[in-house]
């Protein structure tokens, strides 16, 4: 069995506002918008007292999404150093095929 679709990639952001607004020019979609607290999302992530909210995106042709979340409690964390080498675990990028790259940047 191999791979059919990628559905969803999530990322950790500080405005999330920001973030839907940057994705949106990108041409994705909000598809909606909930805050994200409770046991449930404790035990889930594996932190306490979660209190965070979450903007899923669609992609336009409908098949993937980016998952973008922001954490009101507890506070995120911003990496150390600032900018990490490129061998540091983590999310490094997302790739997007444009229609114009120079009118996109």
């Amino acid at each position: 069995m191999g791979i059919q679709r990628m559905d969803n990639v999530a990322i950790v952001v500080r405005d999330l506002d920001g973030a839907v607004d940057f994705f949106t020019e990108l041409g994705m979609e909000l598809e909606g918008r909930t805050p994200i607290e409770g046991l449930f999302a404790d035990q889930t992530v594996g932190l306490h007292g979660i209190r965070s909210e979450i903007a899923m995106m669609r992609t336009p042709d409908g098949h993937g999404r980016v998952e973008l979340t922001t954490y009101h409690s507890p506070d995120v964390i911003t990496p150390d150093p600032l900018a990490p080498a490129p061998n540091t675990v983590g999310l490094h990028r997302i790739m997007f095929a444009v229609d114009d790259i120079d009118d996109t940047i």
